[in-house]
């Protein structure tokens, strides 16, 4: 069943203001209340009016442009990512813009809109942080979308991703077998669908072992700065963790810092786990036992995927997991005393 196209004045309609209001909250113009900027912005996502700027855009010439939407840049991980897919979009004779979302689902609908509105030819979406009605949405654009490290529901959209719950569990029984029982895990960022199951592994694990405990939980945002905190606040516990699990191996360079503060030894008095293996990891003293995903593998085939779907392919509900590889280094140990 084909749906009917959503007009501006549909949009307007289910939001309660003028064409003009909502084409200048679309449009990032003028001075609207982020009230009103709100309303505008979830009935154009709930009739899924990203799916007609796309539609528009490809009545022009293609631009030979790919985009690609990352949550931040501050991570080494995305700025591998983004490298990745631009040398091989170079490769490919197609030009990569990079765009961040600041992890704001708000924020990847109006960067998300603005491309798939005339600027790229296709898009890729990494660790998306919309909800199901927004990815219903991009399912309907004649564009072509990838998402990359999606762990949501089904969706009709190809998909690539790498493995995170079975590393994560190696990870963890690594620390077991090395005799720690207190195991922290310093959390990923809101929304994220890689830090989600990176924390469903480990209450799983932790709780089939019978050592789950929610105080040893405590959230850090993927960032050194967050790692940091959540290590300070853990080793001030009465009973504090001989080993911590951090999100990313940036939160796990905040473990880092915390652990210095405290004057820890790592390994010796506290061993410590990331995730991704960004490469500062190898250069840490000691170096640092983390997870490697296939990044450049994972960004030839997102992009590959654009330009197959431009060329016309059907690419519904293709689903690709890359392993990833656990990679044991110098910082962790058997726990002191």
């Amino acid at each position: 069943m084909i749906r009917p196209k959503v007009t501006l004045e549909d949009v307007a309609r289910l939001a309660g203001v003028s064409t003009v209001t909502v084409s200048k909250v679309l449009n990032n113009q003028g001075r609207i209340s982020q009230a009103t900027q709100q309303r505008v912005r979830q009935a154009a996502e709930r009739l899924g009016y990203v799916a007609n700027a796309a539609a528009r855009s490809l009545r022009g010439k293609p631009s030979r442009m790919l985009g690609m939407v990352v949550p931040e840049m501050a991570s080494p991980y995305f700025a591998e990512l983004a490298r990745a897919a631009a040398d091989v979009a170079g490769r490919l004779g197609y030009d990569l813009g990079l765009f961040t979302t600041s992890r704001s689902p708000d924020r990847e609908r109006e960067r998300v809109g603005s491309l798939l509105g005339g600027l790229v030819d296709g898009l890729i979406l990494v660790g998306p942080s919309g909800s199901r009605q927004f990815l219903r949405a991009l399912e309907q654009v004649p564009a072509p979308v990838v998402l990359i490290n999606y762990f949501g529901p089904p969706t009709h959209l190809p998909v690539i991703r790498a493995e995170n719950y079975q590393t994560t569990t190696a990870l963890l029984h690594h620390l077991l077998a090395l005799g720690h029982r207190r195991i922290a895990h310093i959390s990923g960022a809101p929304h994220s669908g890689q830090g989600a199951e990176r924390l469903r592994a480990y209450r799983e694990v932790m709780q089939a072992v019978g050592l789950w405990q929610e105080d040893l939980v405590r959230p850090g945002g993927f960032t050194q700065e967050g790692g940091m905190q959540a290590t300070r606040q853990l080793l001030a516990l009465a009973q504090a963790p001989t080993a911590i699990f951090a999100g990313n191996d940036l939160s796990a360079l905040g473990v880092y810092e915390a652990a210095r503060e405290r004057g820890l030894k790592i390994p010796h008095q506290l061993s410590v786990v990331g995730f991704d293996d960004i490469p500062i990891a190898d250069h840490l003293s000691p170096p640092l036992t983390t997870v490697a995903q296939p990044v450049q593998a994972m960004a030839q085939l997102a992009v590959e995927l654009l330009l197959r779907g431009l060329e016309g392919e059907r690419l519904s509900e293709f689903v690709q997991e890359f392993p990833s590889r656990l990679v044991l280094r110098s910082s962790t140990g058997p726990p002191s005393g």
